[in-house]
């Protein structure tokens, strides 16, 4: 029977995994689902299930709905789950005493959470305890919380579920014997089924998956009610280590990449409620994972599955939304990992680091982490030698290093925190310090005769110091000097693998440092690293093996690496760098445009966007020139990731080239190069034609290079075609259906157009095309932001003739309020969180023609006031008396700049000289009086508008 089992269940992997299978039915993928997990506790000692022939998804009490995930793409022969026979003939004695033999032998079994007498796992008493003194709480057995599920029929007794040796058996030899072969097919059975599992996974979308959740993964069960089956019965309970293994790497798959589906989770105490809210239903299943892998964790003696449930753990934790759940789960992960970082077998090292990475990445900063990265070294570690005999003395990663100090300069850093961060310690220790002869057991990956640790290990710690910079720079930072160390000598290995991770640890303390010196920074400036202290860190850098990584062409990977670490030095820094070094970097970068790799090509055109930014360099015209042709080159690459990135880098350039422009030294614009801005302009057109992220960024280059022209440009006749055609660029792709924001940067880059006093604007024939273009976008674009830009963009021209004719000022007028109109038209409910700052932009387009509008415009205006008036003024008031919150225009928003623009509209309207005759001018300014006095007497205050009206003869 088995044997057939194992037979058929290879039949339907093979299917799925060729393709043949298609699960696009409900019935069948139900019905899979159901034959999948009968047979997956198939022979699983003192149960046995009652299954429906089909599995239906159910969203909310039945099924919690969560999305499938595709299985892990590349595992150990050792923990692939498989039915066919164990191809690796020898294993290692090590391995042997830690069960990870075949599933015949009984060393890997272990006896685990009695049940109660009952017959059924009680979740609120006479909870297991963990067989060690970590203090882990007490947790159900392999609970799940959906009703109506699969019930586990037949009574059970504790002694069911032990695997019992032949010595205590009452068989004879022979029946021992019979027994233990029947147990060993009926484990590769359950396997076989975790195989086909994984492969469903692969095969089917992960919203499918999302109904059949709760009949896989364990939730809390409520008070009185049975407990059900989950992978995590077969984690806790299965008697085969090979088979837990695979169960874990189901559960893994299942939840790698769930973190959009888990976010809804909601952690509350609330129980008065008279249902279960799904987000509460999420909130308690991501418990009942972090109690049951705990459990798994404590109890396990299999390397190899302790591996996988600590990845499963790391996959959970890199999922889970620990800002919407009460504290303590990370705690209680953090201190019962601790301890295996120092288990005599590497993998389970790696994973413990894994593990470790993924608490300080999740939703970093958070709290909780903050304060378990401040504990002293020692805590967590005091009692667990009982779970893992293996583990070195709490004080062990204290030992100091031999040889010179690495931390010479430490010392000048800020000290954010009186406590050392023990985990900083921990890897630096691993990826520096010889490795210690208790600890090197099963050390795969390591080199013989190697005296470091091995290498997944260290480049595990790298990553680790990574994810710290990354996400608790703060506390990195006291580290800076040593870190630089640690980079210096990674960098200098023969290894590219750890060359390569110590370059990307030098580009987080970088961007690290960037963040620390940004205006909108909140780190208080005493708090921050000194700038003479990071100039020593790059000075050690440059001077170091960094050059040689760049100049690395057999590992264009790590020449990619370090080009963007080098991007990441902080300006200030740079500019108090030695000339010879700031020469240094430019001309690194400079060359490596050249290199045929797309990987260095890519990483070279952006850093050069990068430094073409920094104050020190931006006004050097020869510096800016080299950077425009080295990106211009990249602009024809073929490659479209170059391409994008010269692009960015491009619009970077332009941006440099409006700066220097807004500077009172006008020597900048003098001496750049005609010609050049030619062939920028030329590559600008072409590239605003290429896919989506090539032209968001050309279009906001060609909107800067327009801005930027000179009048000395704009009169030569080589540039009027060029002019005509950027323009003709940017309006098409306003109007074509292109990315939101590609859109969005071409409304952005017409109102740069518009800047530029010396185009005709209003007079030449592109004005009304271009106009036509935003009043279309503004009315009828679905997404909210590129109407705020287009709403901006046409409140850019400063005079009333760059509006051109009365009929293309009365259009523009009625279009904006049309779309004032229609702020709050959307289907889509993410547009509705814009509708006031589109309002805000509108009104102020508004107010701003009404201050520029002549005779000849006042008709019209009283047109559509009397048509809609009292929209428009009801709006307006909303504006001036709206907070102050800032949308992406930059546009004023304290209310002395709001009420000082309608003020300057009603002086403009009253020195309007009107036709005899003409009510509109005296029907506008009453509008306009109207809103004063309402938001006047409204705040209090008569006094500015009493002043405005002996200002204003038409009072």
């Amino acid at each position: 029977m088995s044997q057939l089992l194992q037979n058929a269940l290879k039949g339907i992997q093979s299917l799925l995994n060729g393709g043949k299978m298609k699960l696009t039915q409900t019935d069948e993928l139900g019905a899979l689902l159901a034959v999948l997990k009968k047979t997956m506790f198939h022979g699983l000692p003192g149960l046995n299930i009652e299954m429906p022939t089909v599995l239906y998804p159910t969203p909310l009490p039945q099924y919690d709905g969560r999305p499938p995930i595709k299985p892990q793409q590349t595992e150990s022969s050792t923990t692939r789950p498989a039915v066919n026979k164990r191809k690796k003939s020898k294993v290692k004695a090590k391995k042997i005493q830690q069960g990870e033999e075949e599933e015949e032998e009984s060393s890997g079994e272990r006896e685990v959470a009695p049940v109660t007498g009952s017959g059924r796992l009680n979740p609120h008493k006479g909870d297991t305890q963990c067989p060690s003194s970590l203090g882990v709480p007490s947790l159900p057995l392999a609970g799940s919380g959906a009703a109506g599920k699969d019930q586990v029929s037949s009574s059970f007794s504790s002694s069911s579920w032990k695997r019992v040796s032949s010595s205590e058996s009452d068989y004879s030899d022979a029946e021992g014997g019979m027994q233990n072969k029947v147990r060993s097919y009926q484990a590769k059975v359950r396997q076989g089924a975790l195989a086909c599992f994984l492969s469903t996974i692969k095969s089917i979308e992960k919203k499918v998956l999302y109904g059949y959740w709760s009949a896989f993964v364990p939730d809390t069960p409520e008070l009185g009610s049975p407990q059900s089956v989950s992978l995590m019965t077969l984690t806790l309970k299965d008697p085969s280590p090979k088979t837990r293994a695979c169960a874990l790497q189901v559960l893994s798959a299942i939840l790698e990449g769930s973190k959009q589906f888990l976010s809804v989770a909601e952690d509350t105490s609330d129980h008065r409620r008279a249902f279960t809210p799904f987000s509460v239903m999420i909130a308690s299943s991501i418990k009942e994972l972090h109690r049951c892998l705990l459990l798994a964790l404590v109890a396990e003696s299999s390397s190899q599955t302790l591996t996988q449930i600590i990845k499963c753990l790391a996959n959970l934790v890199s999922n889970s939304p620990y800002n919407r759940l009460k504290l303590s789960l990370l705690t209680k992960v953090w201190n019962q990992i601790k301890p295996y970082i120092r288990h005599k077998d590497v993998n389970v090292r790696v994973s413990s680091l894994t593990l470790l990475g993924a608490i300080v990445s999740t939703h970093a900063p958070l709290p909780e982490v903050q304060l378990l990265l401040q504990q002293p070294c020692s805590s967590g570690l005091s009692n667990s030698n009982s779970a893992t005999p293996h583990v070195s003395p709490p004080d062990w990663w204290k030992k100091a290093p031999s040889g010179p100090p690495l931390e010479e300069a430490a010392v000048s850093s800020p000290k954010v925190s009186s406590e050392p961060c023990w985990l900083i310690r921990l890897c630096i220790s691993i990826v520096v310090l010889p490795k210690e002869d208790a600890c090197s057991g099963s050390d795969a990956g390591s080199t013989g005769g190697s005296t470091y640790e091995p290498f997944p290990l260290r480049l595990e710690a790298l990553q680790v110091l990574a994810h710290l910079a990354r996400g608790y720079f703060s506390m990195t930072q006291v580290y800076l000097m040593e870190l630089g160390e640690v980079i210096c000598k990674c960098l200098g290995e023969a290894d590219p693998s750890v060359q390569l991770h110590g370059a990307k640890l030098l580009e987080e303390l970088g961007t690290g440092l960037i963040q620390q010196y940004k205006p909108d920074s909140s780190i208080a400036p005493d708090q921050r690293v000194p700038v003479t202290l990071v100039v020593m860190f790059w000075t050690v850098m440059l001077n170091g093996p960094l050059p040689r990584a760049l100049q690395n062409s057999e590992h264009p990977t790590l020449q990619a690496s370090a080009c963007d670490a080098l991007s990441s030095i902080l300006p200030e820094a740079f500019s108090n760098l030695l000339s010879d070094r700031q020469i240094l970097c430019i001309t690194m970068l400079l060359g490596l445009n050249d290199s045929k790799n797309r990987l260095v090509k890519a990483a070279t055109s952006r850093a050069l966007g990068v430094y073409v930014l920094f104050p020190c360099l931006r006004q050097d015209v020869i510096f800016v020139a080299d950077t425009a042709n080295a990106i211009l080159m990249s602009l024809q690459d073929k490659s479209l990731n170059v391409r994008a990135k010269a692009a960015w880098s491009l619009g970077n350039l332009t941006d440099t080239l409006i700066v220097n422009m807004e500077t009172p030294d006008p020597s900048f614009q003098e001496e750049f190069s005609g010609l050049l801005l030619l062939k920028m302009l030329r590559s600008a057109i072409e590239a605003s034609k290429d896919k989506d992220k090539v032209k968001s960024n050309a279009v906001r280059a060609l909107g800067n290079l327009l801005h930027f022209l000179q009048p000395s440009h704009i009169e030569k006749p080589r540039f009027a075609e060029i002019i005509e055609e950027a323009i003709q660029a940017l309006i098409s792709t306003v109007l074509i259906e292109a990315a939101m924001k590609v859109r969005w940067n071409a409304c952005y880059a017409i109102g740069n157009v518009f800047k530029n006093s010396a185009l005709p604007l209003g007079t030449a024939p592109w004005t009304s095309q271009a106009y036509n273009a935003l009043t279309s976008v503004v009315t009828s674009c679905k997404n909210f932001k590129v109407r705020i830009r287009s709403a901006a963009a046409l409140s850019v021209p400063g005079k009333r003739e760059h509006y051109g004719s009365v009929d293309q000022y009365a259009q523009i007028w009625n279009a904006l309020v049309t779309a004032l109109q229609k702020s709050e038209d959307t289907t889509d409910f993410l547009e509705f969180k814009y509708c006031a700052s589109l309002r805000t932009q509108i009104c102020q387009a508004l107010i701003h023609l009404l201050s520029l509008a002549s005779t000849s415009d006042l008709s019209c205006i009283k047109e559509t006031l009397e048509l809609n008036g009292d929209m428009v003024q009801s709006y307006i008031l909303q504006f001036l008396k709206s907070g102050t919150e800032r949308d992406d225009t930059g546009a004023p928003h304290s209310s002395q700049e709001r009420d000082q623009m309608v003020k300057t509209a009603l002086e403009h309207i009253s020195s309007v000289q009107a036709l005899a005759g003409d009510t509109a001018k005296r029907a506008i300014m009453g509008f306009l009086e109207d809103i004063l006095t309402v938001y006047f007497d409204s705040s209090g205050s008569q006094v500015a508008l009493l002043g405005l009206t002996n200002r204003c003869p038409g009072f």
